[in-house]
């Protein structure tokens, strides 16, 4: 008998797909085109990016790491529905991350006023869950408040991420496996040491991440069956009813539910809805008015890397995922391995000496092949989830100060960073990026390659590959395409 779509399942026990996505309401179609017409006219979607991952679904859209209002001003006078400001505060305390998104929506309204351009505010999150919510969500609220835009009538939560088969049906979110879909409540990924949960139904995640704040049954529950049935009208009357910040979730299967849902939006805004999102990476590429492209050929990768004949890879993320994948890459060949060993990296007398010592032979190794720079697959936690939080973040600066001095020695083709945390930091840090364009991406919809337009790091294409997507082969996949170009 097929699975309601609301059942429980065994715990960490995938599902047949089929029982969880058969008898679903017919798909409404929407076209990309359509959302375009729709919003072209409205204020650009501004995305504040928890870890620069969020740029894997859209093409040719500006990126900023840094949120200076000259930066902010560059990017509002693009030609472009929607860009990236990358805050990187997955990696950060909770009061840090609280007063990172402060400063950037401060400066986001200078910038706006200078230029005369309005905005819509997105807060990017991941789309495992993790993250800091409400926290980001609701320090945002607040300022826009104290900036006298005004407090949101709703938080707009649509955490789906369609390529990397994160779903929602029914209110509940699901990951794709090998072996079927899995609730993400039972996945890896929510007993992450810092950002950890229970629940795979929506309502129910929010009171749990909310400590009770918000009940599960005062969440507004947009479904499949509004999105597909209702249309745009039904859902944007849904939108509208938001009051006083109450939370909404929303269902998505296709990028039609998430177009569908973008001309709800629209015309709840359009009558005087203010909404602020905390969303999944498929959603900004449909709020933007884009459909998903192939990706970049070997004739375009060609045109955007550089002139050096190898290039270098830099791996942080610690998942069972990304190991596979190291596997699977050296089974390729042509690359040459270093290991920063975090035991080191956490011994102050020998920290400094180890990056170096790994840096310089990554630097030689260029010559001749792809050097791989990665962390030990050993996973060191601490005392608690802030501990835990302080040593990745150690071992994260190290990583990338090793690809600083790689670069200020040989320039490489490309780099790839795998893992979230990893792509932040070594773009603001390791290769000292302030303005780039994500371009596309190399595999559909999962690594997104940017152009650095500015600093030393210009003309070098950056490609951001987080460390929870993909298949085992798909870091061996973009490396042999980089090689192609």
């Amino acid at each position: 008998m097929p699975l309601s779509r609301s059942a429980p399942t065994r715990p960490g026990t995938p599902v047949p797909e089929h029982e969880v996505l058969d008898g679903l309401p017919p798909i409404r179609e929407v076209t990309a085109d359509e959302v375009a017409a729709r919003i072209s006219s409205g204020p650009p979607l501004v995305v504040l990016d928890d870890d620069p991952t969020g740029t894997q679904t859209v093409a040719d859209v500006p990126v900023l790491t840094s949120w200076t209002v000259d930066d902010l001003r560059w990017a509002l006078r693009q030609d472009s529905s929607a860009f990236f400001v990358l805050t990187n505060t997955r990696s950060l305390s909770p009061e840090d991350a609280a007063a990172r998104n402060r400063e950037v929506v401060r400066a986001l309204q200078e910038a706006s006023e200078a230029e005369g351009a309005g905005y819509v505010l997105a807060s990017r999150g991941d789309s495992t869950l993790r993250g800091h919510f409400p926290l980001e969500t609701d320090v945002l609220a607040e300022e826009l408040t104290e900036l006298g835009i005004g407090a949101p009538d709703g938080v707009v939560l649509v955490p789906a991420y369609i390529e990397a088969g994160r779903l929602t049906v029914d209110s509940r979110h699901w990951m794709r496996t090998t072996d079927g879909l899995l609730p993400v409540g039972e996945s890896e990924f929510a007993r992450d040491a810092t950002f950890g949960y229970r629940s795979s139904s929506l309502p129910e995640w929010v009171e749990e991440k909310t400590d009770g704040r918000v009940p599960a049954d005062e969440v507004l529950r947009i479904t499949l069956d509004d999105l597909r049935g209702g249309g745009p009208p039904h859902t944007a009357r849904m939108l509208a009813s938001l009051r006083d910040g109450r939370t909404a979730v929303v269902d998505a299967v296709c990028d039609d539910d998430l177009r569908v849902l973008a001309l709800a939006l629209a015309e709840a805004e359009e009558k005087g809805s203010r909404l602020l999102y905390r969303v999944g990476p498929s959603f900004v590429r449909a709020r933007a008015g884009q459909s998903g492209r192939p990706p970049l050929t070997p004739a375009e990768l060609h045109r955007l890397r550089g002139d050096a004949p190898h290039g270098l890879i830099a791996v942080g993320s610690h998942v069972s995922l990304t190991t596979r994948q190291l596997d699977r890459l050296r089974e390729r060949g042509g690359i040459s391995e270093f290991e920063l060993d975090v035991a080191l990296l956490l011994d102050e007398e020998r920290r400094d000496a180890h990056i170096t010592e790994v840096a310089a032979a990554a630097a030689s190794a260029l010559e001749s092949s792809d050097a791989v720079i990665r962390t030990s697959r050993t996973l060191v936690t601490g005392a608690d989830k802030d501990d835990s939080l302080a040593i990745s973040r150690q071992v994260s600066a190290a990583l990338v100060e090793a690809v600083r001095r790689v670069n200020d020695v040989r320039r490489p083709a490309f780099v790839i960073a795998k893992g979230g945390i990893t792509s932040s930091d070594t773009a603001t840090h390791g290769l000292r990026i302030r303005r780039a364009w994500a371009r596309g991406t190399l595999l559909p919809g999962i690594v997104s390659l940017w152009e650095p337009v500015d600093g030393p790091a210009a003309g070098i294409p950056y490609i951001v590959f987080a460390g929870n997507v993909g298949a085992d082969d798909a870091l061996a996949d973009t490396l042999d395409l980089l090689r192609s170009a």
